[in-house]
C-alpha cells in the first residue's frame, strides 16, 4: 500500500484513507479473483466528472477562447490518450492491479480510467482544491505546450458542431491521377455551406485535410 501511495509524495499528498487510493487501482478482473467488494468503476465515474470541471475552470479562467474552443480544447486534455499519457508519465500503469488474464492487455482504457479513479479517490479524501491543484499541475504544462492528444479532426469538427445540432458532409469534388497516384479533393460542408477544402491521396485523408481547414474556421 505505501508503495503504491509513493508517486502521490511529490504532490505533498498524504491520504487519510489509503483503501480509496487501493481501490482506485483495482481492476474488475482482480477484484473478481480476490473476490473484493469494490473496484475502481465508482471513483472513476466521480473523477471524470471532477477532471471536466477542473479543465473548464482553467480554460474559462485562464483563456479568451470562444465556447466552442473551450470545448474542443478541453476535449484534447482530457481524452483517453491524454489520460494514459499522464498516468505512464507518473508510471501509475505499473500499479494498475488486474486478474491474470489481464496482465497482458493494460490498455489505454484502463490506465486513462484509473487516472480518473484516483482523481475521484483525491477528491474524496482530500477535497476539490488540493485535487484542483493535482490535476493543473499535471495537466497545465501539457496545454502550455499546445500538446495536441488527439489528431482525428474529423471527430473534433463533429464535437463542436454537434450542439447546434447542424449536419456535416464530406463530398468529393475531384479525383485525379492513375490507380496507383490518385490525388483526391474534398469540401466539408456544414449545413450546405462549405467550411473546408482538403486533398490528400485517399478519400480519408483529404477529409481529414478538410475538417481541419474547416474546424479552424468553425471555432473562431
Amino acid at each position: 500500500m505505501v508503495k503504491d501511495m509513493e508517486f502521490l509524495d511529490k504532490f505533498k499528498i498524504k491520504m487519510h484513507n489509503p483503501q480509496l487510493l487501493d481501490i482506485a487501482l483495482t481492476h474488475s478482473s482482480y477484484a473478481y479473483e480476490h473476490k473484493l467488494k469494490y473496484n475502481y468503476e465508482r471513483l472513476e465515474y466521480l473523477g471524470d466528472a471532477v477532471l471536466e470541471l477542473v479543465t473548464s475552470d482553467y480554460f474559462y479562467q485562464n483563456t479568451k477562447y470562444s465556447e466552442g474552443l473551450m470545448t474542443v480544447k478541453r476535449a484534447n486534455y482530457v481524452c483517453e490518450n491524454a489520460l494514459a499519457c499522464y498516468a505512464k508519465d507518473l508510471k501509475i500503469d505499473k500499479l494498475i492491479k488486474v486478474g491474470v488474464g489481464q496482465q497482458h492487455n493494460i490498455n489505454n482504457t484502463i490506465i486513462a480510467d484509473v487516472f480518473e479513479a484516483i482523481i475521484g479517490a483525491i477528491y474524496l479524501d482530500q477535497g476539490f482544491k488540493v485535487v484542483k491543484k493535482y490535476i493543473d499541475t499535471i495537466i497545465i504544462p501539457y496545454i502550455n505546450d499546445d500538446r495536441d492528444f488527439n489528431t482525428d479532426y474529423k471527430t473534433k469538427l463533429q464535437e463542436v458542431v454537434q450542439p447546434s445540432k447542424q449536419e456535416i458532409s464530406y463530398i468529393v469534388v475531384k479525383e485525379t491521377g492513375k490507380s496507383h497516384q490518385k490525388q483526391f479533393e474534398v469540401v466539408v460542408k456544414i449545413d450546405d455551406i462549405i467550411y473546408g477544402k482538403g486533398i490528400g491521396s485517399s478519400k480519408k485523408e483529404a477529409e481529414q485535410h478538410a475538417a481541419y481547414d474547416a474546424f479552424l474556421k468553425y471555432v473562431k
